[in-house]
């Protein structure tokens, strides 16, 4: 139980700490609008989201309003389109991308995601052509979002998936360079890709989903921020261990804040509770930075000696938190480290604390990986090929979701600043070792098998 100091200092949370539900993410199967017939399909998709999700951003709105709890973005995550059309080309999987991104427009939310496509084993046919529309899909959308699962623990790594995906993250920034690639800003290459994840650009519903789900996700660094500053100041002589304790009871309280918004989201419409995602997600305002958590806990900055410890504490408190506080706890639920959606690790970069290696050695203990990195224009498909396939085995190998989301940032090099605007931000352009320019190792292609331990049966 709360005690009435924790009640109130919830409420200090919501007013003056930034405290919001960031995410309620209607997810929809969309299995049975699979058709033959390109215009069919489209059309029950269309007609499938208005039905279900029309009433999404009005009932947000009136239950925020109604507790005093923003909930900032609604979004829509769907099937894999990859599987539901898998008898279209690739031409014909733009034209569904704007139809998703058209519904979404329709019922007033910021993102959908489920462009999607799970070539963890091997690449079908459907597969092929979505990973082939994603660069003209991103392009021609706006509220598109999509997704490729290489690798999982299960499987391996598929080495041919990666370089295919080097090549579409290369024709994605081309296509939108004059945003600075914003469309790879959209797409996001995974390892052990969870089904239930409310945060963009990695949701998709999974295939072992309900017809339809509500999925919230809760983000609070400004909080946690707060709690251990609080701690310190009343207390100076307490340790890690305590601090931790700290950050674990901080996360109980917004985790029960997301499942009672998201319950009755839910209930409202009519639909399944899903999860609640407790992941510490950075936004572009001060105030509201996972990087600035580091320097709470003593250290000059993230990237300093020291952050992967610290990292590692703050996942697994968060962690342990949520899993205290609600049994329905999934998406990712740990930390994001984003370059471009976090000032301070982007200011970070600039002084030269955080290079690409350190970054890459701190995703082997948050929950996400190498998150909205803009990389010089310049740099091969073999050398972003590597970078994924690097990022791919952290997670394979350790059991967890990995991700990344790069950006060659096109006619730039490192240290300029791309800008991508709104809840994206901006970021410095990190430094690339390019010695996988001529990459063999790359080219060779494949699977790499899965780990040892992966025999679990």
């Amino acid at each position: 139980m709360l005690s009435t100091t924790e009640v109130i200092s919830t409420l200090e949370m919501l007013q003056n700490e930034h405290l919001d539900v960031r995410t309620v993410t209607l997810g929809l199967n969309l299995m049975d609008c699979v058709s033959d017939n390109l215009n069919q399909f489209k059309n029950n998709i269309h007609r499938r989201i208005m039905d279900k999700a029309s009433q999404l951003v009005s009932v947000c709105d009136q239950i925020g309003n109604t507790y005093g709890i923003p909930v900032v973005n609604k979004r829509i995550s769907v099937s894999p389109v990859a599987v539901m059309g898998a008898c279209f080309s690739a031409d014909q999987l733009v034209q569904v991308a704007k139809t998703l991104n058209d519904a979404a427009a329709d019922v007033q939310v910021d993102f959908i995601g489920g462009f999607t496509a799970l070539v963890e084993k091997g690449v079908a046919r459907g597969d092929r052509a979505l990973i082939e529309a994603i660069p003209r899909a991103l392009t021609e959308t706006q509220r598109l979002c999509a997704s490729v699962n290489v690798a999982s623990t299960r499987a391996g790594i598929n080495m041919d998936a990666v370089l295919m995906m080097g090549n579409t993250i290369r024709e994605a920034a081309r296509l939108t360079a004059d945003q600075d690639g914003l469309a790879c800003a959209k797409l996001c290459v995974f390892a052990n890709i969870p089904e239930d994840i409310p945060f963009m650009a990695g949701a998709y519903l999974g295939i072992g989903e309900a017809d339809a789900v509500i999925n919230v996700g809760v983000s609070g660094p400004g909080v946690v921020k707060k709690a251990i500053d609080r701690a310190l100041a009343s207390d100076p002589e307490l340790n890690l261990g305590q601090i931790s304790e700290i950050i674990k009871r901080t996360a109980y309280k917004v985790t029960r804040v997301g499942e009672l918004i998201g319950r009755e989201v839910a209930q409202k419409l009519g639909i399944r509770f899903g999860v609640v995602d407790l992941s510490l997600a950075p936004t572009p305002n001060v105030g509201d930075s996972v990087g600035e958590i580091f320097q709470s806990l003593g250290l000059d900055s993230i990237g300093a000696p020291g952050s992967t410890a610290a990292l590692a504490m703050l996942n697994d408190a968060v962690k342990k938190g949520g899993a205290f506080a609600s049994s329905h706890v999934g998406g990712l639920s740990g930390a994001f480290i984003p370059v471009s959606e976090d000032l301070n690790i982007g200011e970070a970069v600039r002084k030269g604390f955080l290079n690409l290696e350190k970054l890459e050695a701190l995703t082997s203990v948050c929950s996400v990986g190498l998150d909205m990195v803009a990389i010089p224009g310049d740099t091969s498909a073999e050398t972003i090929a590597a970078i994924i396939a690097d990022e791919m085995a952290i997670g394979v190998i350790n059991k967890k979701t990995t991700a990344t989301r790069l950006i060659p940032v096109p006619g730039k090099k490192a240290g300029d600043n791309a800008f991508f605007g709104g809840l994206l931000g901006q970021a410095p352009i990190m430094a690339v070792n390019n010695g996988a320019r001529g990459n063999r190792f790359i080219r060779l292609g494949g699977l790499i098998p899965a780990p040892i331990h992966s025999l679990t049966n």
